[in-house]
């Protein structure tokens, strides 16, 4: 009888692929993509680099989504999309944008998102593993008032770290003036020619810095004129996942999910009182009967910072036990490994709020040993946001 032998699915490849090639770039698989997880320098070398200088990430296998709103006015995009999220995005200023969750009904997130106010649409920037899901939650709950535009013919890069601004002014002079969270069209110049970008100042490092949407036949030439700047180096997933946990930022599918509500997650900051109880929008987001009432009453269980005492990393999936001899796990490390920048090892994950004070020490059993975790504020390395 013949036996049928299924074929590994085909990644995908971005707009960059063969530039990380030509760069040296070790390729794995990542959200369905052939992505660089690092390049000849290696991870160590990459994310201090961005902490000095600038790096420079392809993002481009995140999705970008363009939501028109079909009666022109982008206030009716923005109160359609807070069906959908718990944030206030009618209140997103034209040029700026927002961080925001896609929830469910169990009050669970199913995808992070930026979302920004371009004056007449808004776009979005989802998750690469979520996005074709994203996509249809959006078909599904949106039509009738918005039409859903997937941009695939962009590509995205980040250009992170403190010298990313005087990088970035030698080929687009307006970007030094901008805010932290400021987005907007920009004319990038090179060799003559002019490229029509749309340039945020943000990322997900800590550092300042930008992420710039690029025309995909365009991408490959702006990217080699940042290349060739001395102070910029190109960073593979290893340095940014090493970054954005340095930051106490959440990477969605590890320290966030559909089992994990914003207020669990400590995002709290991200949703504003206009959408909480007593606010003048208060609610009409999937699970907000379940989020809501944790704004005041406070949810079981909480993100924190953990940093193991000795110099063993503690991965994620490790559990999370109240002492050094108990049986039944209270928790769970969520993303974990070496800061580079502290020179120690760090991690996060969920503890039930009565362990999760500062201070507190948990253990993680880690290859049948015991290893005790003390609670910490993040972000474990400042932020450098451009205010």
């Amino acid at each position: 009888m013949a036996t049928h032998v299924s074929e590994a699915p085909t990644l995908q490849k971005t707009p960059l692929h063969a530039l990380h090639q030509a760069q040296g770039g070790k390729m794995v698989a990542f959200a369905g993509y052939d992505m660089p997880v690092q390049y000849a320098s290696g991870v160590l070398k990459e994310h201090l680099h961005t902490r000095a200088g600038a790096g420079l990430f392809d993002v481009s296998h995140m999705g970008q989504i363009a939501l028109r709103p079909k009666s022109g006015n982008v206030r009716d995009a923005a109160l359609a999309l807070e069906r959908l999220v718990p944030q206030d995005i009618v209140a997103v200023a034209s040029g700026r944008q927002r961080y925001a969750q896609f929830t469910n009904a169990a009050g669970g997130i199913l995808d992070d998102l930026m979302v920004v106010n371009l004056s007449d649409h808004l776009f979005l920037v989802v998750n690469g593993a979520c996005k074709a899901a994203d996509e249809a939650h959006l078909r599904e709950h949106l039509s009738e008032v918005c039409t859903i535009e997937v941009l695939a013919d962009r590509a995205l890069v980040a250009l992170q770290g403190p010298k990313a601004a005087s990088v970035l002014a030698k080929i687009c002079p307006e970007a030094p003036a901008m805010r932290f969270m400021d987005a907007g069209a920009q004319r990038v110049r090179i060799a003559g020619d002019t490229v029509d970008c749309l340039v945020s100042r943000s990322g997900y490092t800590g550092e300042d810095g930008f992420e710039i949407s690029i025309p995909a036949t365009q991408v490959e030439d702006v990217v080699s004129v940042l290349l060739d700047d001395p102070d910029v180096m190109a960073v593979g997933l290893g340095a940014r996942d090493s970054l954005r946990l340095e930051a106490g930022l959440c990477l969605y599918g590890h320290d966030i999910d559909a089992t994990t509500t914003p207020v669990e997650a400590a995002l709290e900051w991200s949703v504003q009182k206009s959408r909480r109880n007593g606010g003048v929008r208060a609610g009409g987001f999937p699970g907000a009967d379940v989020i809501l009432p944790q704004f005041e009453q406070g949810a079981p269980r909480r993100r924190v910072g953990l940093r193991p005492e000795g110099r063993a990393p503690v991965r994620e999936g490790a559990l999370l036990f109240a002492d050094a001899s108990s049986v039944d796990p209270i928790g769970a490390v969520t993303s974990g490994g070496f800061g580079p920048s502290l020179n120690a090892p760090i991690a996060m994950g969920y503890l039930p709020v009565s362990h999760a004070a500062t201070g507190g020490l948990v253990f993680a059993n880690v290859r049948g040993q015991r290893l005790p975790l003390r609670v910490c504020a993040m972000p474990f390395v400042p932020h450098n946001y451009k205010r």
